[in-house]
């Protein structure tokens, strides 16, 4: 079982019910076991970062990013993020909202191909 900071879960709990719109698309084709009959969890608490998807089964990380990941600062963040995710074995995917909007099934697809 990983570690998780107790203190983040009503961060969790109001990041589940306020999702962003490509957080909602994407998982209404990932829940209810819809990709190989895999779980996936919505902001998933990881030590002390939030996830937006995880699969325990297949230890993979989903994250959508919006303008601020791609700014110095948002992929610094996310660049330690990442490492700390990974020395955990986990592997992580990172999709923009542009990609989600414009390539849902290409998206579905990458994901289905590491589960």
């Amino acid at each position: 079982m990983l570690w998780y900071n107790k203190s983040l879960k009503n961060i969790a709990r109001q990041l589940r019910n306020n999702m962003t719109d490509y957080e909602r698309i994407l998982w209404s084709k990932i829940r209810r076991k819809q990709l190989k009959g895999k779980q996936f969890y919505r902001q998933k608490i990881i030590g002390n970062y939030i996830v937006d998807f995880y699969c325990h089964s297949s230890k993979l990380v989903i994250e959508i990013d919006g303008s601020q990941h791609f700014e110095d600062e948002g992929k610094e963040k996310d660049k330690i993020r990442d490492k700390y995710l990974n020395d955990l074995g986990l592997k992580v995917m990172r999709f923009s909202n542009y990609e989600i909007k414009s390539n849902l099934n290409g998206v579905l697809k990458k994901i289905y191909e590491n589960l």
